[in-house]
């Protein structure tokens, strides 16, 4: 069991604030490595985290896997059609299931002894086990994870008691309508390194104040005039029109829908296409960001203009992103204020953040009291 030493946390920090009035979190919670296991703890292990697109499980036996919250997790569709998750772990020794990113198998087999299991997760063989005394397969199934789909996306929650998935969907789709994203056609996987605590990532996507300096090309591409942040409980949803006959438009318009679920998943929806980014913290001051691409027609020219774009727009973000890692960690910063106008989303980010964290530390310290209580004579 993996122990975790919760980072102290002054409790004016943990204050909500209306957005006039609110501060930026503390910059500990971006340099400090303590806080990289609370938000592993407090936030990654709460909540639900993308994990594949359907067409990667869509028949018997395809997988993939993943790193969640510091923890192995693997993805199958049963033979029986039903998609599970599981922890990537076998329950003899703690060895490998599978070592690739996604496959199809006929059943899963750890990779160290070679026990296998039924694409239910049920124990099915143990070599060299017959002499072992008291041993049921029965007992030692694999630990199953929740697992849940919506349009064409998987994702997984580590915690059995996590409100379904639907929670922190709710609305997206009559959003968009007539749009829908499980019609679209998987095209591309891009993956990008930041050096950047992944919530310095996640706060640069929220708004559009940093635009017209970072991004001065896609600037042209939105009518700023109309460009409106909406937060709702679990995401914020950045829209605007589009400008002319451009590379996201069609028919010389259309819109823009840029949301942030909660914690680390976006959906970029365009005319025609989607882009869904995973921010998977890769340490206290680095990042991992993969992009997906979906497109409703077969146009490959269309497919590389969009990812040559969008890998012009990471490169500037990741450069921003990384000085304003180095600036973090100046002791010139410490909190700032938000733009009313522009940083709506990462205010209301930083607020769920806050709420992880204040939950978090409760929990930390009711465990920890019982803990010391067990030990006194």
């Amino acid at each position: 069991m993996r122990q975790f030493q919760p980072p102290a946390i002054a409790e004016a920090d943990l204050v909500a604030e209306p957005l006039p009035r609110a501060r930026t979190i503390p910059s500990a919670w971006y340099v400090d490595p303590r806080f990289h296991d609370a938000d592993r703890e407090w936030i990654f292990a709460r909540t639900w985290q993308g994990m594949a697109h359907a067409a990667q499980v869509a028949e018997p036996g395809q997988y993939a896997t993943e790193t969640i919250a510091g923890e192995p997790v693997i993805v199958v569709r049963g033979k029986d059609g039903i998609l599970r998750a599981f922890y990537n772990v076998c329950r003899h020794r703690g060895g490998p299931l599978a070592l690739e990113p996604e496959g199809c198998v006929n059943a899963l087999q750890c990779k160290y002894h070679g026990w296998t299991y039924l694409l239910d997760g049920s124990l099915r063989g143990v070599p060299a086990m017959d002499h072992t005394e008291l041993f049921d397969k029965k007992d030692f199934g694999l630990r199953p994870v929740q697992v849940q789909e919506w349009q064409g996306l998987v994702f997984v929650n580590l915690d059995p008691g996590a409100p379904p998935l639907a929670e922190f969907m709710a609305g997206i789709a009559e959003q968009i309508a007539p749009m829908r994203l499980d019609r679209l056609r998987f095209v591309r996987r891009v993956d990008y390194a930041v050096a950047c605590n992944w919530k310095v990532y996640v706060d640069n996507f929220l708004e559009g104040y940093h635009v017209p300096y970072v991004h001065p090309e896609l600037a042209k591409l939105y009518d700023y005039r109309q460009y409106v942040t909406t937060p709702y409980r679990w995401y914020s949803l950045q829209h605007s029109p589009l400008t002319g006959d451009n590379l996201y438009s069609r028919d010389g318009g259309g819109e823009a829908f840029y949301y942030c679920i909660f914690p680390n998943f976006m959906l970029n929806i365009l005319p025609g296409r989607l882009q869904t980014n995973y921010v998977l913290p890769d340490g206290h001051d680095r990042c991992r960001v993969i992009f997906q691409y979906f497109h409703d027609e077969a146009d490959e020219a269309r497919v590389e203009a969009d990812v040559a774009y969008s890998d012009a727009v990471q490169a500037e973000d990741a450069e921003i992103c990384a000085r304003v890692q180095q600036g973090l960690a100046s002791r010139a910063y410490d909190t700032g204020r938000f733009s009313v106008r522009y940083e709506a989303g990462v205010h209301h980010f930083q607020e769920l953040v806050r709420e992880a964290y204040r939950v978090g530390s409760r929990v930390e310290g009711r465990e920890s009291r019982v803990s010391s209580s067990t030990l006194d004579p």
